[in-house]
């Protein structure tokens, strides 16, 4: 069984450690306590919605950001493709051609 919270926390441990941040220096910076952000990096405990914001907000990501990895992540895990974020080119030129001012 996939479990969003162990998703979350691995995301946001690579995120911690992409900005080279201790745990003490995120739970700080997030008035979190450090126990408390360390299961939720585990995927132990579950972040409300006001500690995900102080916590992307001590990570300097937004939450947006932070959510878009989960669900990627999730999407593998339950063997879904990602949907692309961006369009082919022959498709915007197909699109652009549609639409052109004639």
């Amino acid at each position: 069984m996939v479990l969003v919270r162990q998703e979350l926390g691995d995301v946001l441990r690579d995120f911690r450690l992409q900005k080279a941040m201790t745990l003490r220096q995120v739970a700080s910076r997030a008035s979190v306590a450090l126990g408390y952000l360390s299961e939720v990096e585990r995927g132990q405990k579950e972040a409300s919605s006001e500690i995900l914001a102080s916590v992307a907000d001590a990570l300097d990501t937004p939450i947006s950001v932070i959510m878009r990895e989960v669900g990627d992540r999730l999407s593998v895990l339950e063997g879904l493709s990602t949907v692309p974020d961006t369009l082919p080119d022959e498709l915007v030129a197909e699109f652009d051609a549609d639409f052109a001012v004639r």
